[in-house]
């Protein structure tokens, strides 16, 4: 192991609770130990993943938030006996690991639940509203501290809660710790003053406008917070630990208004200053432990960065806060090891907080441990499978049914919390397989066939593996792209898989009958019908290198588009986005942290945005387009970047062949995430 991370693995204590090392599993959904996106049960997939990671050597370990009110069904969580009696005879095998283990509890996401299509439906609905009450009872679920505007609709707004329901919500707090403890337990954390969910919702002035005993001064909007942490601590004694998720800064300007990194804001939600006072107030009153970052759903991005947000994005705050309590603190949100470690090393910090990194890989810490480091599959902040909660103009989430019962899914790795669809089973008669493409489909198909017991050959025309993943991971901010691609590499060196450089496949007849896999990928779509499209650079080719001008208009303002705009203002460039739908990254399975950042920063940098703009000609110095209304827009630029999508590009074959595969884009255009998961699961029917 690397001397630098020695830091991280020496002991601690949260109170009384002595755990092994500093690594700590932050909370995620779908990681659950309780399931909640239906009748509460003990879930077997939660408790599988957060064994992995414990005996991976994880020092405290956070399952994902448990509603004390489950907004499936109106359950209170404390009512359910059984679910503790199986966690109680689960929980002796966990403690075999070492690790220890706090449940993470939320009174639930107020004016935050992500709000879909569907729910829009059942709430305007007046007979719907009725009829879905018993299993889902929007307005209780919604309700916030005051009036609101939903984060994700603006046809299911928030009421004010009662502080009848307050009162019932911090009985059930109170009651779900202590049934937690006696099932063996080794503490809880409440979710509560962070990322903008209901408790933090009561915090924040710009949310909470009560004029009662829950609004108003300091003291009144953080009493919430505060009565749950009492009421533990008098059903479960003092010594029971009660961590507190806490977000240091809200980094909001207003509703659906987050802040950059570096921009210059007046903060609606919790200041510096306030945040100072505040984590000595919630200390006092009884929290063992801060585990911090930043933001709100108004400023997704700071709690669950993408690969545009910086790296230790939330340190400083944290480390900052340190120096105003007396217990425990705990940094997450994009964090380097390294630096972490450093951190600890100079009391600035107690735990270092991961989460989506265990997705990708839950052997992560112990190969970091045993010095192999480059066996680390990483995770590339995509947020394809784990959250990919998705909005845009005039659309609540549109993430999928099966998505939003099933989170914590990792585009990279198609095993977690897949098992019983994903998993390597030994091929009974083990055979050659012709893998034509060594792209991230290609070799992600060979792996498992190897694992397997077959005899993969990857063909790649090019003279080095990775195909159009080399353009997508060009950009400057895509380092974890490119240490994905590189980790793909010497996963086939190490599973001494065969490799044909500069062989392009084209007749199939070659192989036989043996099985065949075409990993082709796609080709882009030209605008053939655009006088001058032969000036416009393919988005490819300009991310292989091919240079531009000063003023560049790319056309199409989907995903790579933007974010090959981003690429271009961070070089100093001139970008000029043209869009024909009426919003930004307007797709399905980008998650709204990662697409509200690239929106945002491009209205905060006032680069140059034509919506509801359609591509009529290209021109010497300039495009002609066409706005909603018809008009003819002219816009200069020196250079002309096509964004203009893919289209599917296989061999030709004989469909009436049951040797051959297709998998990844030349099947199906998609993102990381279909490709991987399709290629393992294409490799596991051969």
């Amino acid at each position: 192991m690397d001397a630098r991370l020695e830091p991280l693995f020496t002991p601690w204590k949260i109170g009384n609770c002595e755990i092994k090392n500093r690594i700590v599993l932050t909370s995620m959904g779908g990681t659950d130990l309780f399931g909640w996106m239906e009748k509460n049960h003990f879930d077997k997939a939660g408790a599988r993943f957060i064994m992995e990671v414990a005996k991976n050597n994880a020092g405290l370990v956070l399952p994902g938030c448990q509603p004390v009110y489950n907004p499936m069904f109106g359950q209170w969580l404390h009512k359910n006996q059984k679910m503790y009696q199986d966690l109680k005879k689960w929980m002796p095998q966990f403690h075999k690991t070492g690790a220890k283990l706090f449940v993470q509890l939320t009174a639930g996401f107020g004016r935050s639940f992500t709000i879909s299509e569907l729910m829009e439906t059942l709430y305007t609905n007046p007979a719907l509203r009725v009829l879905s009450k018993p299993f889902m009872d929007l307005d209780k679920i919604t309700a916030s501290a005051s009036p609101s505007p939903n984060r994700w609709s603006d046809k299911v707004p928030s009421r004010e809660m009662t502080v009848d329901e307050i009162h019932e919500f911090v009985e059930a707090f109170a009651k779900s710790a202590k049934m937690l403890k006696d099932a063996g337990v080794d503490g809880v954390e409440v979710h509560a003053v962070h990322e903008g969910y209901l408790l933090d919702q009561f915090t924040l002035k710009y949310v909470n406008h009560r004029s009662d005993q829950y609004g108003g001064s300091f003291e009144n909007r953080y009493r919430f917070a505060t009565e749950i942490v009492k009421a533990i601590k008098w059903e479960c004694g003092d010594d029971f630990p009660v961590s507190l998720r806490y977000s240091v800064i809200s980094k909001t300007k207003g509703f659906r208004q987050g802040a950059l990194p570096g921009e210059d804001y007046t903060e609606v939600g919790r200041d510096m200053e306030e945040s100072e006072r505040a984590a000595k107030y919630l200390q006092d009153a009884g929290y063992d432990m801060l585990n911090c970052d930043n933001g709100t759903y108004d400023a997704w991005y700071w709690a669950h960065p993408p690969v545009y947000m910086p790296e230790n994005c939330n340190l400083a705050d944290v480390e900052h806060i340190k120096k105003f309590v007396d217990i425990p603190v705990v940094c997450a949100g994009r964090l380097d090891p390294g630096t972490a470690a450093d951190s600890i090393k100079e009391g600035k910090l107690d735990g270092a907080g991961f989460a989506r990194p265990f997705l990708a890989d839950q052997q992560w810490v112990t190969k970091l441990m045993e010095g192999r480091e480059e066996d680390i599959r990483p995770c590339i902040l995509c947020h394809n499978g784990c959250f990919n909660m998705c909005h845009y103009k005039g659309v609540p989430n549109d993430q999928d049914l099966g998505d939003s019962l099933h989170l914590a899914r990792c585009a990279v790795n198609a095993e977690t919390m897949q098992w019983n669809k994903h998993k390597i089973k030994h091929a009974a008669t083990p055979k050659r397989v012709h893998v034509i493409g060594g792209g991230i489909g290609g070799m992600e198909a060979a792996r498992v066939l190897k694992l397997r017991g077959h005899k993969p050959v990857i063909y790649e025309k090019g003279d080095v593996l990775g195909g159009t993943f080399i353009p997508a991971s060009a950009e400057s901010y895509k380092g974890k792209l490119r240490e994905l691609l590189e980790w793909y590499r010497r996963q086939m060196d190490k599973h001494q898989i065969e490799i044909h450089l500069n062989e392009e496949v084209n007749d199939l007849a070659r192989f036989g009958e043996e099985p065949i896999v075409i990993a082709t990928g796609s080709v882009p779509r030209i605008l053939r019908s655009v006088p001058g499209h032969e000036r416009m650079i393919e988005a490819c080719e300009y991310l292989n290198g091919k240079e531009v001008g000063q003023k560049v208009a790319v056309i199409g303002g989907g995903l790579t588009g933007s974010e090959i705009a981003y690429e271009l203002a961070l070089l100093g460039k001139d970008p000029i986005i043209i869009e024909m739908k009426d919003d930004l990254v307007s797709q399905k399975g980008v998650c709204l942290a990662n697409s509200s950042y690239l929106r945002e920063w491009f209205t905060l940098h006032k680069v140059s945005v034509y919506l509801e703009t359609t591509l009529k000609e290209v021109k010497e110095g300039a495009v002609v387009c066409t706005d909603k209304n018809g008009k003819e827009v002219t816009v200069e630029c020196d250079s002309v970047i096509s964004s203009a999508g893919y289209i599917s590009n296989p061999i030709k074959v004989d469909e009436k062949k049951k040797n051959v595969y297709l998998v990844g884009d030349c099947r199906q255009i998609g993102n990381l995430r279909s490709v991987i998961w399709g290629a393992y699961e294409t490799a596991m029917k051969i």
